[in-house]
Protein backbone atom coordinates (compact mmCIF):
# COMPACT_ATOMS: atom_id res chain seq x y z
CA UNK A 1 0.00 0.00 0.00
CA UNK A 2 0.89 3.50 -0.84
CA UNK A 3 2.12 6.24 1.64
CA UNK A 4 -1.06 8.46 1.93
CA UNK A 5 -0.18 12.02 -0.06
CA UNK A 6 -0.81 13.64 3.63
CA UNK A 7 2.02 11.32 5.14
CA UNK A 8 4.64 12.36 2.53
CA UNK A 9 7.00 15.41 2.49
CA UNK A 10 6.34 18.41 0.71
CA UNK A 11 9.17 19.54 -1.66
CA UNK A 12 7.66 22.17 -3.64
CA UNK A 13 9.96 23.98 -6.93
CA UNK A 14 9.32 27.45 -7.16
CA UNK A 15 11.57 30.26 -9.52
CA UNK A 16 11.05 32.37 -12.52
CA UNK A 17 10.38 31.37 -16.19
CA UNK A 18 12.58 29.41 -17.88
CA UNK A 19 15.27 28.76 -15.13
CA UNK A 20 15.02 25.27 -15.55
CA UNK A 21 12.44 23.73 -12.80
CA UNK A 22 11.01 21.32 -14.75
CA UNK A 23 14.69 20.04 -16.13
CA UNK A 24 15.77 20.05 -12.38
CA UNK A 25 12.40 17.93 -11.51
CA UNK A 26 12.83 15.51 -14.11
CA UNK A 27 16.47 14.38 -13.65
CA UNK A 28 15.38 14.22 -9.79
CA UNK A 29 12.48 12.01 -10.76
CA UNK A 30 14.26 9.84 -13.01
CA UNK A 31 10.38 10.61 -15.39
CA UNK A 32 9.03 12.80 -17.59
CA UNK A 33 7.33 14.61 -14.41
CA UNK A 34 6.80 18.24 -16.09
CA UNK A 35 6.79 18.98 -19.50
CA UNK A 36 10.02 20.79 -20.97
CA UNK A 37 10.29 23.57 -23.46
CA UNK A 38 12.56 26.87 -24.40
CA UNK A 39 8.69 28.52 -24.35
CA UNK A 40 7.81 30.57 -21.11
CA UNK A 41 5.06 29.75 -19.03
CA UNK A 42 5.01 25.98 -20.05
CA UNK A 43 4.22 25.12 -16.39
CA UNK A 44 0.56 26.18 -16.13
CA UNK A 45 -0.85 24.49 -13.30
CA UNK A 46 0.88 22.98 -10.37
CA UNK A 47 2.36 19.32 -11.21
CA UNK A 48 2.51 16.71 -8.39
CA UNK A 49 4.92 13.52 -8.34
CA UNK A 50 4.84 11.04 -5.51
CA UNK A 51 8.12 9.10 -5.21
CA UNK A 52 10.49 7.74 -2.81
CA UNK A 53 13.33 9.86 -2.18
CA UNK A 54 16.20 7.48 0.24
CA UNK A 55 17.13 8.23 2.47
CA UNK A 56 14.64 10.70 3.08
CA UNK A 57 11.84 8.83 2.44
CA UNK A 58 7.95 8.84 1.02
CA UNK A 59 7.97 12.69 -0.82
CA UNK A 60 5.68 14.63 -3.30
CA UNK A 61 7.09 16.74 -5.53
CA UNK A 62 5.21 20.14 -6.79
CA UNK A 63 6.49 22.04 -9.90
CA UNK A 64 5.14 25.59 -9.85
CA UNK A 65 4.35 28.32 -12.75
CA UNK A 66 7.28 30.52 -13.04
CA UNK A 67 6.60 34.08 -10.64
CA UNK A 68 7.53 36.38 -13.33
CA UNK A 69 4.51 34.28 -15.89
CA UNK A 70 3.81 37.58 -18.12
CA UNK A 71 1.30 35.41 -20.02
CA UNK A 72 -2.25 35.73 -20.54
CA UNK A 73 -3.33 33.86 -17.38
CA UNK A 74 0.12 34.19 -15.23
CA UNK A 75 -1.67 36.30 -12.99
CA UNK A 76 -3.77 33.45 -12.05
CA UNK A 77 -0.75 30.94 -12.70
CA UNK A 78 1.21 33.05 -10.02
CA UNK A 79 -2.04 33.05 -7.69
CA UNK A 80 -2.05 29.54 -7.42
CA UNK A 81 1.97 29.12 -7.29
CA UNK A 82 1.55 31.25 -3.65
CA UNK A 83 -1.17 29.01 -2.83
CA UNK A 84 1.36 25.45 -2.62
CA UNK A 85 3.44 27.37 0.29
CA UNK A 86 0.80 26.46 2.82
CA UNK A 87 1.53 22.95 2.23
CA UNK A 88 5.74 22.92 1.54
CA UNK A 89 7.66 21.33 3.98
CA UNK A 90 10.62 22.25 1.93
CA UNK A 91 10.94 24.88 -0.62
CA UNK A 92 13.19 24.93 -3.31
CA UNK A 93 13.80 28.05 -5.48
CA UNK A 94 15.60 27.67 -8.63
CA UNK A 95 17.47 30.20 -10.19
CA UNK A 96 20.16 30.76 -12.67
CA UNK A 97 23.63 32.67 -13.26
CA UNK A 98 21.96 35.67 -13.41
CA UNK A 99 20.44 35.38 -9.24
CA UNK A 100 18.16 36.32 -7.77
CA UNK A 101 14.96 38.90 -7.77
CA UNK A 102 12.89 40.75 -5.94
CA UNK A 103 10.75 37.79 -6.86
CA UNK A 104 12.74 35.50 -4.94
CA UNK A 105 12.88 37.72 -2.52
CA UNK A 106 9.24 38.05 -1.40
CA UNK A 107 8.85 34.36 -1.58
CA UNK A 108 11.64 33.67 1.01
CA UNK A 109 9.82 36.37 3.07
CA UNK A 110 6.69 33.98 3.02
CA UNK A 111 8.94 31.31 4.10
CA UNK A 112 10.64 32.82 7.22
CA UNK A 113 7.04 33.31 7.86
CA UNK A 114 5.97 30.14 8.12
CA UNK A 115 9.12 29.12 9.25
CA UNK A 116 9.68 26.76 6.18
CA UNK A 117 13.09 25.88 4.97
CA UNK A 118 14.41 26.74 1.61
CA UNK A 119 17.47 25.44 -0.64
CA UNK A 120 18.72 27.67 -3.53
CA UNK A 121 19.09 25.71 -6.64
CA UNK A 122 21.39 27.75 -8.90
CA UNK A 123 21.33 25.71 -12.42
CA UNK A 124 22.69 26.62 -15.59
CA UNK A 125 25.99 26.44 -14.59
CA UNK A 126 27.40 24.72 -17.97
CA UNK A 127 26.39 28.02 -19.86
CA UNK A 128 27.73 30.01 -17.57
CA UNK A 129 29.48 29.85 -13.67
CA UNK A 130 27.44 32.24 -11.10
CA UNK A 131 29.38 35.03 -10.19
CA UNK A 132 30.89 35.55 -7.29
CA UNK A 133 28.42 38.55 -6.35
CA UNK A 134 25.84 36.72 -6.86
CA UNK A 135 26.93 33.06 -4.92
CA UNK A 136 27.69 35.78 -1.88
CA UNK A 137 24.05 37.12 -1.89
CA UNK A 138 22.39 33.79 -2.02
CA UNK A 139 24.59 32.49 0.91
CA UNK A 140 24.10 36.03 2.94
CA UNK A 141 20.29 34.09 3.24
CA UNK A 142 21.09 30.38 3.70
CA UNK A 143 23.88 28.23 3.74
CA UNK A 144 22.14 25.73 1.52
CA UNK A 145 23.07 26.46 -2.15
CA UNK A 146 23.42 23.91 -4.64
CA UNK A 147 25.35 24.70 -7.83
CA UNK A 148 24.26 22.67 -10.32
CA UNK A 149 23.01 21.70 -14.23
CA UNK A 150 20.40 19.55 -14.91
CA UNK A 151 22.21 19.12 -18.39
CA UNK A 152 25.45 17.61 -17.61
CA UNK A 153 25.35 17.63 -13.51
CA UNK A 154 25.57 13.55 -13.01
CA UNK A 155 25.89 14.45 -8.97
CA UNK A 156 22.79 16.26 -9.08
CA UNK A 157 20.73 14.03 -7.04
CA UNK A 158 23.57 12.73 -4.66
CA UNK A 159 23.70 17.04 -3.55
CA UNK A 160 19.87 17.27 -3.88
CA UNK A 161 19.52 14.35 -1.42
CA UNK A 162 22.48 15.56 0.78
CA UNK A 163 21.05 19.22 0.88
CA UNK A 164 17.55 17.81 2.07
CA UNK A 165 18.50 15.52 4.93
CA UNK A 166 20.50 18.67 6.29
CA UNK A 167 17.08 20.91 5.67
CA UNK A 168 14.67 18.54 6.77
CA UNK A 169 11.85 20.26 9.43
CA UNK A 170 11.80 19.68 12.82
CA UNK A 171 8.25 18.42 12.65
CA UNK A 172 8.91 15.93 10.13
CA UNK A 173 11.38 14.43 12.22
CA UNK A 174 9.72 14.64 15.30
CA UNK A 175 6.49 13.74 13.95
CA UNK A 176 4.26 12.98 17.18
CA UNK A 177 2.63 9.25 16.80
CA UNK A 178 -0.85 8.89 16.88
CA UNK A 179 -0.93 6.98 20.12
CA UNK A 180 2.57 5.20 20.19
CA UNK A 181 4.47 7.21 23.23
CA UNK A 182 0.61 7.82 24.79
CA UNK A 183 0.24 4.05 26.00
CA UNK A 184 2.92 1.31 26.66
CA UNK A 185 3.32 -1.87 24.70
CA UNK A 186 0.92 -4.83 25.70
CA UNK A 187 -1.59 -1.63 27.02
CA UNK A 188 -5.64 -2.42 26.07
CA UNK A 189 -7.24 0.57 24.70
CA UNK A 190 -10.46 0.24 23.28
CA UNK A 191 -11.66 2.51 20.08
CA UNK A 192 -15.68 3.68 19.95
CA UNK A 193 -16.44 3.76 16.23
CA UNK A 194 -19.95 4.93 15.31
CA UNK A 195 -21.10 3.20 12.37
CA UNK A 196 -23.33 6.25 11.22
CA UNK A 197 -24.51 7.95 8.23
CA UNK A 198 -20.44 9.54 7.42
CA UNK A 199 -19.22 6.09 7.41
CA UNK A 200 -18.11 4.69 4.21
CA UNK A 201 -20.22 1.63 3.41
CA UNK A 202 -18.15 -1.30 4.10
CA UNK A 203 -14.56 0.80 6.02
CA UNK A 204 -14.02 2.97 8.29
CA UNK A 205 -12.92 6.54 8.07
CA UNK A 206 -9.10 7.12 7.89
CA UNK A 207 -8.68 8.42 10.94
CA UNK A 208 -9.59 5.45 12.85
CA UNK A 209 -7.81 3.16 10.57
CA UNK A 210 -4.37 4.72 10.92
CA UNK A 211 -5.16 4.28 14.62
CA UNK A 212 -5.46 0.96 14.48
CA UNK A 213 -2.33 0.20 12.53
CA UNK A 214 -0.50 2.71 15.40
CA UNK A 215 -1.72 0.86 17.97
CA UNK A 216 -0.71 -2.56 16.20
CA UNK A 217 2.52 -1.20 15.48
CA UNK A 218 2.99 -0.58 19.19
CA UNK A 219 1.66 -4.32 20.04
CA UNK A 220 -1.57 -2.98 21.63
CA UNK A 221 -4.32 -5.20 22.28
CA UNK A 222 -6.98 -2.92 20.01
CA UNK A 223 -11.39 -3.40 20.86
CA UNK A 224 -13.45 -1.49 18.11
CA UNK A 225 -16.59 -0.89 19.22
CA UNK A 226 -20.11 1.01 18.78
CA UNK A 227 -20.94 3.12 21.55
CA UNK A 228 -24.02 0.94 22.31
CA UNK A 229 -21.76 -2.03 22.74
CA UNK A 230 -19.23 0.04 25.02
CA UNK A 231 -20.05 -0.67 28.80
CA UNK A 232 -20.04 -4.46 27.78
CA UNK A 233 -16.67 -4.14 26.69
CA UNK A 234 -15.22 -2.59 29.54
CA UNK A 235 -17.22 -5.38 31.56
CA UNK A 236 -15.74 -7.78 30.19
CA UNK A 237 -12.32 -6.79 30.42
CA UNK A 238 -10.60 -8.18 33.65
CA UNK A 239 -8.41 -5.07 34.01
CA UNK A 240 -9.59 -1.72 33.19
CA UNK A 241 -8.34 -0.49 29.76
CA UNK A 242 -5.39 2.17 29.22
CA UNK A 243 -7.41 4.51 27.12
CA UNK A 244 -10.67 5.24 25.71
CA UNK A 245 -10.61 6.75 22.17
CA UNK A 246 -14.07 7.99 20.85
CA UNK A 247 -14.98 9.32 17.52
CA UNK A 248 -16.18 13.24 18.74
CA UNK A 249 -20.11 12.78 17.97
CA UNK A 250 -20.36 9.82 20.74
CA UNK A 251 -18.56 11.99 23.33
CA UNK A 252 -20.61 13.23 25.54
CA UNK A 253 -22.82 9.49 25.62
CA UNK A 254 -19.05 7.76 25.78
CA UNK A 255 -17.82 9.93 28.41
CA UNK A 256 -20.53 9.38 30.27
CA UNK A 257 -20.48 5.10 30.00
CA UNK A 258 -16.44 5.25 30.65
CA UNK A 259 -15.69 5.47 34.54
CA UNK A 260 -13.54 8.89 35.68
CA UNK A 261 -10.49 6.64 36.51
CA UNK A 262 -10.17 5.59 32.57
CA UNK A 263 -8.36 8.27 30.22
CA UNK A 264 -10.92 8.87 27.45
CA UNK A 265 -9.90 10.94 24.41
CA UNK A 266 -10.91 11.70 20.91
CA UNK A 267 -9.81 10.75 17.32
CA UNK A 268 -10.05 14.40 16.35
CA UNK A 269 -8.11 15.33 19.55
CA UNK A 270 -4.87 12.85 18.91
CA UNK A 271 -4.98 13.95 15.52
CA UNK A 272 -4.90 17.89 16.39
CA UNK A 273 -1.74 16.69 18.22
CA UNK A 274 -0.77 14.65 15.19
CA UNK A 275 -1.18 17.56 12.42
CA UNK A 276 -0.99 20.42 14.49
CA UNK A 277 -0.20 22.27 17.71
CA UNK A 278 -2.50 20.27 20.53
CA UNK A 279 -1.57 23.74 23.06
CA UNK A 280 -2.17 26.18 20.66
CA UNK A 281 -5.72 24.28 19.45
CA UNK A 282 -6.56 24.10 23.44
CA UNK A 283 -5.48 27.76 23.97
CA UNK A 284 -7.96 28.93 20.74
CA UNK A 285 -11.01 26.69 22.45
CA UNK A 286 -11.55 29.33 25.14
CA UNK A 287 -12.47 32.25 22.82
CA UNK A 288 -15.91 30.20 22.78
CA UNK A 289 -16.55 31.79 25.97
CA UNK A 290 -15.54 35.00 24.84
CA UNK A 291 -18.24 34.73 21.84
CA UNK A 292 -20.71 37.64 21.26
CA UNK A 293 -24.10 38.37 19.23
CA UNK A 294 -22.94 39.15 15.62
CA UNK A 295 -19.19 37.51 15.97
CA UNK A 296 -17.89 35.15 12.90
CA UNK A 297 -16.50 32.05 13.19
CA UNK A 298 -14.99 29.95 10.39
CA UNK A 299 -15.27 26.26 10.34
CA UNK A 300 -12.45 25.22 8.11
CA UNK A 301 -12.06 21.92 6.27
CA UNK A 302 -9.01 20.69 4.77
CA UNK A 303 -10.81 18.78 1.97
CA UNK A 304 -14.38 18.70 0.10
CA UNK A 305 -16.76 16.32 1.35
CA UNK A 306 -20.43 15.58 0.42
CA UNK A 307 -22.33 16.63 3.54
CA UNK A 308 -24.91 15.07 5.11
CA UNK A 309 -28.50 15.92 7.51
CA UNK A 310 -26.36 15.93 10.19
CA UNK A 311 -22.74 17.10 9.30
CA UNK A 312 -20.54 17.62 11.83
CA UNK A 313 -19.38 21.11 10.48
CA UNK A 314 -22.24 22.46 9.07
CA UNK A 315 -24.63 21.01 11.46
CA UNK A 316 -23.69 19.64 14.83
CA UNK A 317 -20.50 21.96 15.66
CA UNK A 318 -22.83 25.00 15.13
CA UNK A 319 -25.05 23.50 17.18
CA UNK A 320 -23.28 23.04 20.36
CA UNK A 321 -21.70 26.76 19.86
CA UNK A 322 -24.92 28.08 20.03
CA UNK A 323 -25.97 26.35 22.69
CA UNK A 324 -23.06 26.92 24.93
CA UNK A 325 -22.55 30.35 24.36
CA UNK A 326 -26.32 31.40 24.11
CA UNK A 327 -25.18 33.93 21.48
CA UNK A 328 -26.24 34.73 17.92
CA UNK A 329 -23.43 34.01 15.72
CA UNK A 330 -22.57 34.22 12.66
CA UNK A 331 -20.88 30.87 11.48
CA UNK A 332 -19.12 30.72 7.73
CA UNK A 333 -17.52 27.71 5.64
CA UNK A 334 -14.53 27.24 3.95
CA UNK A 335 -12.72 24.07 2.61
CA UNK A 336 -9.51 23.27 0.32
CA UNK A 337 -5.98 23.77 0.47
CA UNK A 338 -6.58 27.62 -0.20
CA UNK A 339 -6.40 29.59 3.12
CA UNK A 340 -8.92 32.79 3.26
CA UNK A 341 -8.84 35.98 4.48
CA UNK A 342 -9.49 35.34 7.78
CA UNK A 343 -9.54 38.70 9.28
CA UNK A 344 -13.15 39.21 10.37
CA UNK A 345 -13.28 36.29 12.42
CA UNK A 346 -13.13 35.79 16.38
CA UNK A 347 -12.70 32.12 16.12
CA UNK A 348 -11.44 29.07 13.41
CA UNK A 349 -12.62 25.80 13.95
CA UNK A 350 -10.49 23.46 11.94
CA UNK A 351 -11.43 19.87 10.87
CA UNK A 352 -9.41 16.66 12.31
CA UNK A 353 -6.86 17.10 9.37
CA UNK A 354 -6.76 13.61 8.44
CA UNK A 355 -6.47 14.50 4.64
CA UNK A 356 -3.77 16.87 4.83
CA UNK A 357 0.08 17.26 5.89
CA UNK A 358 1.43 18.70 9.14
CA UNK A 359 2.51 21.46 7.56
CA UNK A 360 -0.23 23.05 6.39
CA UNK A 361 -2.04 22.83 9.41
CA UNK A 362 1.20 24.53 10.92
CA UNK A 363 1.08 26.80 8.41
CA UNK A 364 -2.73 27.99 9.52
CA UNK A 365 -2.27 28.39 12.95
CA UNK A 366 0.59 31.13 12.15
CA UNK A 367 -1.61 32.50 9.72
CA UNK A 368 -3.97 32.83 12.67
CA UNK A 369 -1.67 33.57 15.24
CA UNK A 370 -0.49 36.81 12.93
CA UNK A 371 -3.78 37.97 12.19
CA UNK A 372 -4.28 37.46 16.15
CA UNK A 373 -7.91 35.06 15.25
CA UNK A 374 -7.61 31.54 17.70
CA UNK A 375 -7.89 28.62 16.24
CA UNK A 376 -9.14 25.26 17.39
CA UNK A 377 -10.36 22.14 16.09
CA UNK A 378 -13.36 19.94 16.00
CA UNK A 379 -12.83 17.85 18.81
CA UNK A 380 -11.66 20.14 20.96
CA UNK A 381 -14.14 22.46 20.22
CA UNK A 382 -16.72 19.90 21.19
CA UNK A 383 -15.09 18.87 24.00
CA UNK A 384 -15.38 22.21 25.33
CA UNK A 385 -18.88 22.83 24.52
CA UNK A 386 -19.80 19.43 26.36
CA UNK A 387 -17.83 20.92 29.51
CA UNK A 388 -15.19 17.64 29.36
CA UNK A 389 -12.30 19.38 27.82
CA UNK A 390 -10.46 19.09 30.83
CA UNK A 391 -10.87 15.23 30.68
CA UNK A 392 -9.94 14.44 27.33
CA UNK A 393 -6.79 16.10 27.06
CA UNK A 394 -5.49 14.85 30.25
CA UNK A 395 -3.81 11.65 29.00
CA UNK A 396 -1.44 14.14 27.46
CA UNK A 397 -0.10 16.31 30.33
Amino acid sequence: MQTLKSDRLHISFFGKTNVGKSSIINKITGQDTSIVSDIAGTTTDVVEKSMELLPVGAVRILDTAGLDDKSLLGDERIQKTLKVINRTDVGIIVCDYNGISDYEKDLIKKFDELNIPYIFLVNKTDIKNAEDTVMSDLYTLTPHVILTSAKTDKDLIYKFKSEMVSVLPEEYINTPTILGDLVSSKSTVILVVPIDKEAPKGRLILPQVQTIRDLLDNNCLTYVVKETELKQAIENLKEPPALVVTDSQAFKQVSEIVPKNIPLTSFSILFARLKGDLKAFTEGANAIEKLNDGDKVLILESCTHHAIEDDIGKVKIPNLLKKKTGKNLIIEHYSGHDFPDISEYKLIIHCGACMTTRREILSRIILASKANVPITNYGIAISYCLGILPRAIMIFS
